[in-house]
């Protein structure tokens, strides 16, 4: 059943020509050549003169005290290590002759480089031509905090930090069971950044395993330090402005997700873990939704849909109104739009598109500045603008008001990047709408369901459970059923194991 998982293609680190040279404590700094950080020194095994062995390490990746207790400390007693051999002393430390776990024998220059650059400290036998590499990690970490972009109500406190081993052990803490599989590679020429696929044997769809592993192994960069890089190297349609990799910082998403059978990615350096197959409605869901009643949770839900349906359209319906289907405006607030745009020099669809465009500025500016001054600009910004362009007479006040719905209701959906494409389409509706008025609205909505439906993760089109044709397909995208109905798992995920729970 899983001979599949056997075939994976190889994750491994790539290989740089210039570490193609013999494994001695020479060569190696020559390798490290101007690297201030790096330090080598010589060992007597059992102090007993001759120096057959050299420690290297990188200084701040390693834990000085643990490399002075559990490496140097054994092997300068006379009764484990005195009077013995290259060879012997060798294979006595990778039994298990000194203290350190785990020990790792290592032949060529590469992997001797790779491992040294992730906190190992080495034991160079320059006779034997060969090393002995021991974790032993250290240096400032950053410890585990609460989220601070998705908010936990009643669920866990804690959140990613950017040690890939201590995100692997959050997850594990949540999916104690050894079916949470987890592979490893290194991508980036010069970053050697350590990458994990994680996925729930007999959960995930192996096929989707695979076509994930297989898309790492093509990454080719020489600095794998952002996300963008991974998402469009493993999105099936990366030109489109939709997200397609879901991001979270939370560690009981993130498992919560591997549980339905997804397959997940953290990457050290980041405190973000990554999840595929996802669909548009699964960047409509909070997590907070399964600690609520269904009832709570459903009306939220739509709430959020409606809040997309205002963000994206409103702009636009309220310029293709205003200017070619007036009858469709009540009689009383068509003359208080009159009355209020009289003296404006600019038309109805020019105000809305400026609107859009400071409001948009204003967001960025109070993201990009710090916390109290970014807080401040953003709210006495939005308040002088605005209450500055109606009393020049600039932009009439239902301009104004339309905008502002416009973005707070893009502000109440759970995923940033979601929210950035939501904004960004409701430009080019709101140009459709100032060309052909409704017409040019419809238009616009057709090519956007077109869009979507075009779209696939890892073979899970991106609009299901619409497109998947089942019974009560919009209803299940809607609303939350109760858990105790909810006992299988989506089927467009293709998952080995469908129950989710008797």
């Amino acid at each position: 059943m899983y001979d599949a998982f056997d075939k994976l293609p190889p994750l491994h680190p790539r290989r740089d020509p210039e570490y193609a040279c013999a494994l001695t404590s020479r060569e190696l700094r020559r390798v490290f050549a101007r690297c201030g950080d790096f330090r080598i020194r010589p060992i007597e095994p059992g102090l007993e003169g001759g120096g057959r062995v050299c420690l290297a390490w990188l200084e701040g990746l390693v834990s000085g005290e643990a490399a002075a207790e559990e490496l140097l400390r054994p092997l300068t007693e006379r009764r484990r290590t005195g009077g013995l051999s290259d060879e012997r002393l060798f294979e006595r430390l990778l039994r298990g002759g000194v203290c350190a776990l785990p020990a790792q024998a290592r032949d060529t220059m590469d992997a001797l480089v790779t491992d040294l650059t992730h906190g190992c400290c080495a034991l160079l036998f320059d006779d034997l031509r060969r090393a002995l590499c021991f974790e032993l990690r250290g240096g400032a970490r950053r410890n585990v905090a609460e989220p601070t972009l998705e908010k936990s109500l009643k669920g866990a406190k804690d959140s990613f930090v950017e040690a890939l081993r201590v995100n692997t052990a959050l997850v594990r803490q949540r999916l104690a069971t050894p079916q949470l599989k987890l592979l490893e590679s290194s991508l980036g020429r010069k970053s050697s950044t350590q990458v994990g696929l994680l996925y729930l044997e007999g959960v995930a769809d192996p096929a989707k395993v695979e076509a994930l592993a297989g898309r790492l192994d093509t990454l080719d960069v020489d600095a794998l330090l952002a996300t963008g890089i991974v998402e469009e190297t493993i999105s099936d349609a990366p030109r489109s402005p939709f997200p397609q990799v879901l991001h979270t910082e939370r560690p009981d998403r993130f498992a919560m997700y591997l549980a339905d059978g997804r397959v997940g990615l953290l990457i050290d350096g980041l405190p973000i873990g990554l999840v595929v197959p996802v669909t548009l409605a699964e960047f409509m869901r909070v997590t907070g939704e399964r600690s609520s009643s269904f009832l709570i949770s459903s009306v939220l839900s739509v709430l959020r849909w409606f809040a997309l349906l205002l963000g994206l359209l409103l702009p636009a319906l309220y310029v293709a109104m205003a200017m070619y289907h007036q009858e469709m405006i009540p009689a009383r607030l068509l003359l208080s739009m009159i009355a209020a745009k009289q003296n404006v020099p600019f038309s109805t669809a020019l105000e809305v598109l400026g609107m859009l465009l400071a409001f948009t500025m204003l967001q960025e500016a109070g993201l990009r500045l710090p916390n109290p001054i970014g807080d401040t600009v953003s709210i006495i910004g939005a308040l002088i603008v605005g209450q500055s362009a109606v009393e020049a007479q600039v932009v009439s006040p239902i301009a104004i008001i339309v905008v502002a719905v416009s973005g707070i209701s893009c502000y109440t959906l759970p995923s940033q990047d979601l929210a950035s494409a939501v904004r960004l389409c409701s430009f080019l509706a709101l140009l459709s709408a100032a060309a052909a008025g409704l017409y040019g609205v419809g238009l616009f909505c057709c090519l956007l369901l077109l869009h979507l439906a075009g779209i696939d993760s890892f073979g899970v089109s991106y609009t299901a459970p619409l497109s998947e044709g089942a019974a009560l397909a919009l209803p299940r995208l809607l609303l939350r059923r109760p858990l105790r109905r909810d006992k299988l798992r989506d089927p467009f995920l293709n998952t080995p194991d469908r129950r989710r729970q008797a």
